[in-house]
């Protein structure tokens, strides 16, 4: 009887997980659906809000990868990275000649959102581009 009932909860918790797209446009393991994304607009444009993007990722942790994803122009930008142990997204979109989104999500080891540090690092690429 617990046989049967764990194999069902294993089941049940194998249902509930799985992988998405980041926004980066990559995939990862994530264990809810829960808002796990902080954006930014700011007035500068795509090129200077990734290069503050890069910076503060190499201040904070580590730059895995820089690419452009696939599916888009060359108007959008991607990153991935390392910052207090959670695997963290970045991409950069020009939306208009003047105007730059940047969107942060920050994934732990079971793929749960921490709003915290996607929030901590959107700020931060608002001060870097301050300076």
């Amino acid at each position: 009887m617990k046989m049967n009932f764990l194999a069902v909860l294993a089941g049940v918790a194998v249902v509930a997980t799985g992988c998405v797209h980041t926004v980066s446009d990559t995939t990862a393991f994530r264990s809810n659906w829960t808002k796990d994304t902080i954006a930014g607009r700011y007035n500068r444009t795509a090129d200077q809000v990734y290069a503050a993007s890069v910076a503060v990722v190499q201040q904070n942790g580590v730059l895995i990868r820089e690419f452009i994803p696939h599916n888009s122009t060359n108007t959008v930008r991607a990153l991935e990275g390392k910052v207090n142990q959670r695997n963290v997204y970045i991409s950069v979109e020009q939306v208009d000649p003047k105007t730059a989104q940047v969107s942060v999500q920050a994934l732990g080891s079971w793929g749960n959102a921490d709003l915290d540090v996607s929030h901590e690092l959107e700020k931060e690429i608002a001060l870097q581009l301050a300076r």
